[in-house]
């Protein structure tokens, strides 16, 4: 049961309506965010939701049986807007494009990438600065400085920066310097990282673990919305399977499926997902036409010599294909609704 509370609720009301949710035998979980007020109740015993709904101060009243409650579609019809600012959106009816190297490596590189952004009118740049490798001898990024340079170039040219964070200490350090923390593969269930997370005012990219169920991404993000953060976004970027033939299996089913069970915005990551750069285009096509609300993918103006996941980057030519077969194919699928 979600009840969404009035914003001009007093003490009193709010507290006759936990007595009456406690009477049934719920537990109450009060949950305050960025937007709105609300209280969850979690049991199994049937009663008529009018008996709770009728007290002064609820604003409104659902009940959600999904074991995911704020994140279920169950109790918000209208797909989730995510704001960054600046006219820029993720989510209802914005499809959007992030590009840029898997990781950032300096000063002349991200003038480049920008450069390239900026041309294809794309509004977001991904790049890693700290970055989880399997390797220990693996180049593992350029840290909190490298982010700070990366930060004033990107913002310098109206750019929102997609980085990721991989635990709890930096996301202070980071949080000045970020536009949408991303939270990787490898740290989809680090609960104690989501937690601190929901209690930004910062977007957040969900990135499904790499041997996650649909169910654990939901999870991952009622973590995160239930700590009192809703700027929350969906990707799937490929599970670990039997198969050997690329690098993760792309699980295109979790697309509608998610956008039937959330109402957060959902994006595709295309690069990580196959891990052959002849097939990300096709891959991010087909992801569009599933509904996909957006496109992550690596991009580096010469993958040959980037320090990590070449294999799976499209140099500029590559990437200004996909961006205009991307826009074509959003506008086709619109055209079918």
């Amino acid at each position: 049961m979600i009840i969404q509370l009035k914003k001009s609720i007093t003490h009193a009301q709010k507290q006759r309506i936990q007595e009456k949710i406690d009477g049934i035998g719920y537990q109450v979980n009060e949950v305050k965010t960025q937007f709105n007020h609300y209280l969850i109740g979690v049991g199994k015993k049937d009663f008529d939701l009018r008996e709770i709904g009728q007290l002064a101060g609820i604003a409104d009243i659902h009940r959600v049986t999904d074991p995911y409650k704020l994140v279920s579609k169950k109790w918000k019809v209208n797909m989730t807007d995510v704001d960054l600012g600046d006219g820029i959106h993720i989510g209802r009816d914005h499809f959007s494009i992030i590009a840029g190297p898997c990781s950032i490596e300096g000063p002349e590189q991200i003038d480049d990438s920008i450069q390239h952004l900026q041309k294809n009118n794309i509004r977001m740049m991904r790049g890693g600065v700290f970055k989880p490798r399997t390797s220990p001898y693996a180049f593992r990024g350029v840290g909190l400085e490298g982010l700070k340079v990366f930060s004033q170039k990107c913002r310098a040219a109206g750019i929102k920066v997609v980085t990721e964070v991989m635990q709890l200490s930096q996301v202070e350090e980071m949080y000045d310097y970020t536009d949408i923390f991303q939270v990787g593969t490898r740290n989809a269930q680090n609960f104690n990282l989501l937690d601190e997370l929901g209690k930004v005012d910062k977007a957040v990219m969900l990135k499904r673990g790499f041997s996650g169920t649909i169910e654990e991404l939901l999870q991952a993000a009622e973590y995160v919305f239930s700590g009192g953060n809703e700027k929350i976004i969906l990707c799937e970027r490929g599970i670990r399977t039997f198969e050997t033939a690329y690098r993760n299996t792309l699980d295109l089913n979790a697309v509608p499926i998610l956008k039937e069970k959330s109402h957060l915005p959902v994006i595709v990551d295309p690069s990580h997902g196959v891990g052959l750069r002849n097939h990300i285009e096709p891959m991010a096509l087909a992801a569009t036409m599933a509904g996909a609300d957006g496109i992550i993918v690596e991009v580096h103006s010469c993958p040959e010599r980037a320090l990590s996941d070449g294999q799976q980057t499209l140099n500029y030519s590559e990437a200004e294909q996909l961006y205009k077969h991307l826009r074509e194919t959003y506008a086709l699928k619109k055209s079918f609704e």
